[in-house]
């Protein structure tokens, strides 16, 4: 595999993708939208092999999927691989993809707050219904994380699930990854008028959601992995708050150590990816 990106895809990852104000009020008033053609298929192809071998590189569990927990069971999870390929840096950095991020959080700019690949095994299991944002010690909702497919994904697969306007439930926000959580904010989805959305995606589709929207996934029953690659972004202005539970304390010293609380987190790890 080539270490360098090809002109082609640096061109295209260079190349606004314009959302309408249609979009801009869906996100708003859902938190989360789907939108085709964010990626092409070259780039899709390109970035499958590199994050595949990226990833492989990275994974060190070899815990058999029937002895490891319902989260264990959900995916593969390996963080921040911009930090370790800097072929995989210029895709999760592309002004294409920020702009997407700012135009939607409706913000002057954004920062990363980490990547993560996710990919979920043949035969692997659901990923619960949660909110990402308990596991983050920042200060405001202006959060949103890309979700990337490497290859098609249809039911089959294990696609992203939303529960469409979540955000605004605030029971089940203290809840962390796992069988509870999945069992009690699916009774309360279950008597709330929220549309649960289950759809596949297409080639070169990619959604984003807020850290408070729920969402959840189905179980890969097919004897393919289900490759998907992450990027939390966050506004350039967020400042870190007081943490609230241990998951938190972690996130801050892992993923912006040195932040201060009260301040705009402006760390190494977190920089500025787009600005207007």
């Amino acid at each position: 595999m080539s270490l360098h990106l090809p002109k082609s895809i640096q061109t295209f990852l260079a190349e606004p993708y314009t959302l309408n104000a249609e979009q801009i009020e869906y996100y708003q008033t859902y938190r989360y939208i789907k939108l085709k053609n964010v990626l092409n298929a070259e780039t899709i192809s390109f970035f499958d092999k590199v994050i595949s071998e990226q990833v492989a590189k990275m994974n060190t569990l070899d815990i058999p999927l029937a002895e490891r927990s319902t989260y264990g069971k959900a995916f593969l999870q390996l963080f921040n691989l911009w930090r370790e390929n800097e072929v995989i840096k210029q895709l999760i950095f592309s002004p294409r993809l920020g702009k997407i991020a700012s135009d939607l959080l409706q913000t002057a700019g954004v920062r990363i707050y980490h990547d993560q690949a996710l990919f979920k095994e043949p035969g692997g299991g659901i990923t619960p219904w949660h909110a990402d944002q308990y596991y983050w010690p920042l200060e405001t909702d202006k959060t949103i994380t890309a979700w990337l497919p490497l290859q098609a994904t249809p039911l089959a697969l294990g696609p992203l699930e939303f529960s469409a306007g979540s955000h605004q439930i605030v029971e089940g926000r203290e809840l962390a990854i796992s069988d509870t959580s999945e069992a009690q904010i699916q009774q309360k989805l279950r008597v709330t008028d929220f549309r649960h959305v289950v759809e596949p995606f297409d080639l070169g589709e990619v959604s984003f959601h807020s850290g408070w929207v729920f969402h959840r996934a189905g179980a890969n029953t097919t004897d393919q992995m289900r490759k998907v690659m992450t990027i939390i972004y966050m506004d350039k202005a967020m400042k870190l708050k007081q943490p609230e539970n241990p998951h938190q304390i972690k996130d801050w010293h892992t993923w912006c150590p040195g932040a201060v609380a009260g301040e705009v987190i402006d760390t190494p790890l977190n920089p500025i990816v787009y600005a207007n």
